[in-house]
């Protein structure tokens, strides 16, 4: 029968090392998407990934066990994703225009919400999930991470609030503001459908 988590916790904060490799096998995958999701690079994901259990291995004998184990890890992802970014000189904020490389190797401009574009053209030029996410990684970090919890990891307002340390009332905010950027960013493709 396998244990719980507060059970491989206790062994884990003993000292017990397979206890602890149970406890990451048992979310390392949750833990890793998140992390693809936030950065869209699997070397940085990795790097995230890595970041968060060595933080959660130092702060095991500091874990007072007042939260789910999972509540206090997705705790430690989202706030290692957060500071991710803003730490890598590699991912500034950059322009909405951005240089994208074609499958030419030449080297086109393009504007996610430019009046001036063809929808058509974007579609033809630029695949869907690409647009999808170059919008989702414009929005700020506590938007994006909180909108990445929300719909792409299922997890409910209460979960993130817990994660984020913050009220439901502000995830509600994030989530609301992020939609509202992302329907404004997306509109163009919203109306060739």
């Amino acid at each position: 029968m396998a244990l719980s988590d507060n059970e491989l916790l206790i062994q884990a904060k003993s000292g017990n090392d397979t206890a602890f490799e149970k406890l990451i096998y048992r979310y390392d995958r949750s833990v890793l998407a998140i992390a693809l999701k936030y950065v869209y690079d699997t070397d940085e994901a990795k790097d995230i990934y890595q970041e968060v259990f060595i933080r959660v291995y130092r702060g095991l004998k500091n874990f007072e066990m007042k939260s789910e184990f999972s509540t206090w890890l997705f705790r430690i992802a989202t706030n290692v994703c957060l500071t991710h970014k803003s730490r890598s000189k590699k991912h500034l904020h950059e322009s909405i225009d951005e240089q994208i490389a074609t499958e030419d190797d030449e080297v086109q401009k393009y504007e996610l919400a430019d009046d001036e574009m063809d929808p058509g053209e974007m579609m033809i030029n630029l695949d869907l999930g690409d647009i999808i996410r170059d919008a989702v990684d414009s929005l700020s970090s506590k938007q994006r991470i909180t909108f990445i919890l929300k719909h792409y990891e299922g997890y409910k307002i209460r979960e993130i609030a817990n994660m984020l340390n913050c009220k439901e009332g502000t995830v509600k905010k994030y989530l609301f503001d992020a939609i509202r950027n992302l329907r404004k960013k997306l509109k163009p493709i919203h109306q060739t459908a």
